[in-house]
């Protein structure tokens, strides 16, 4: 009998006990759609990252607080209060900082706000941010409609802002129509000088829900002594980044007037290396999804193998008649080993289907590509086969070994 035959055997058996298969088969599609579907997601939401930072460049550094940073997977407060960087030093660090560069400086000025324009009002949740005119020709956002910042309304203070594209649409009928308009963000007025494009929301942030003004403006109308401020800086891409983070390091330490003894109290983050140490948390999720499917499989393993044991005592008679008939204990073998393997294979392949469709969702969610996790797949149906081995070679010897004359008198 070749393996064909044996896995027409094996379906019309698994066919013959439909229900109980179905139910096996459906805990073993469970453990790989956990297995497949996790791991999905995570590939899906490091390219995310990935593609973000790179929108970034990979020449880019900020200069922050220290203790405000990503630490260890997750936002992170020192235990140690450091100084806020103020505007005089941000501005400073701007004039004296001579590596080839582009800078800007930012500030999150509120988290919750409200922006008015007319009779339709946002619910207070706005977030505003203090920019200069450099803040859009380093970052990732960029004007869709509109225009940018300029120089002398930034030092001028001026009343002007750019809203975000969630923002302006709740505003306005058509987002180009905020041009010029005059809006209400908590409660003093802005003309609008531009919004930004559209980059969808994470589901947890709302990029769009947000309103740039100048950095000048802000310490005008929202004055706040323990203000901190972000230097982003973007090196010229023919230079090298960790002299230019070196440089930067030394400018900054002259600025905050540390001596050769005193650490730094500001921190130096590479939008790669910050990169890297996201997706580095993000792997611990994996380990997870090995946890899920081998306690699963494990659970499925055991139905299996039970089903397998029922099927032996439900087909001596069967077992007996093949061995009259000249069957060798190898094929019996072959024959319950195959069936158990059909199950776990008909069964990873739904899981497999079902992970890719989970992952894929997740990964959508955070603006991470489509993928389809060859490497996954492969894993998984591996993972199916070796369970239909270890839950079926017992029963399948079982029956090879049944006496073909006390099978025949089984009833």
């Amino acid at each position: 009998m070749n393996i064909f035959d044996t896995i027409k055997l094996a379906l019309r058996s698994i066919r013959g006990n439909l229900l109980r298969s179905i139910l096996t088969l459906l805990i073993i599609a469970l453990g790989i759609t956990a297995l497949v579907g996790i791991l999905t997601a995570v590939d899906g939401i490091k390219l995310g990252i990935t593609s973000t930072f790179e929108g970034l460049g990979a020449n880019t550094f900020k200069i922050q607080k220290k203790g405000m940073g990503i630490v260890g997977g997750g936002p992170h407060r020192s235990h140690t209060e450091f100084e806020p960087i103020d505007f005089e030093q941000a501005m400073d660090f701007k004039e004296r900082y001579n590596y080839p560069s582009k800078t800007s400086i930012t500030a999150n000025v509120r988290g919750l706000i409200t922006v008015k324009y007319e009779d339709k009002k946002t619910d207070p949740n706005v977030s505003m941010q203090a920019v200069d005119e450099n803040y859009l020709t380093l970052g990732t956002s960029e004007i869709g409609w509109g225009r940018n910042f300029t120089e002398p309304e930034v030092h001028s203070g001026s009343s002007v802002t750019i809203l975000g594209y969630s923002l302006a649409k709740k505003l306005f009928a058509k987002v180009e129509k905020a041009i010029d308009q005059q809006v209400s963000i908590d409660n003093k007025k802005y003309r609008v000088l531009g919004v930004l494009e559209d980059q969808g929301s994470t589901g947890v942030f709302d990029s769009g829900n947000t309103v740039l003004i100048s950095t000048v403006n802000s310490r005008i109308q929202f004055p706040n002594p323990q203000q901190t401020y972000t230097i982003n800086v973007a090196v010229d891409t023919d230079y090298d980044i960790d002299v230019a983070t070196s440089e930067a390091t030394g400018t900054m330490r002259s600025i905050r007037r540390l001596a050769l003894s005193e650490e730094d109290d500001f921190a130096v983050n590479r939008s790669d290396k910050l990169s890297g140490m996201m997706v580095e948390q993000i792997s611990y999720l994996a380990v997870a999804a090995y946890i899920i499917a081998a306690i699963t499989l494990i659970g499925a393993a055991i139905g299996l193998m039970n089903i397998m044991l029922v099927a032996v005592a439900e087909r001596t008679r069967e077992v007996g008649i093949s061995k009259a008939l000249g069957a060798k204990n190898k094929t019996i073998l072959m024959q319950f080993l195959s069936e158990a393997i059909v199950i776990c294979q008909l069964g990873g392949l739904l899981g497999v289907f079902f992970g890719i469709v989970v992952g894929n969702l997740v990964s959508a969610l955070v603006k991470g590509p489509f993928i389809v996790p060859w490497m996954w797949i492969l894993v998984g149906i591996t993972f199916c086969l070796i369970v239909g081995v270890v839950a079926g070679i017992y029963p399948a010897i079982k029956a090879s070994r049944l006496d073909p004359i006390e099978s025949l008198r089984y009833e």
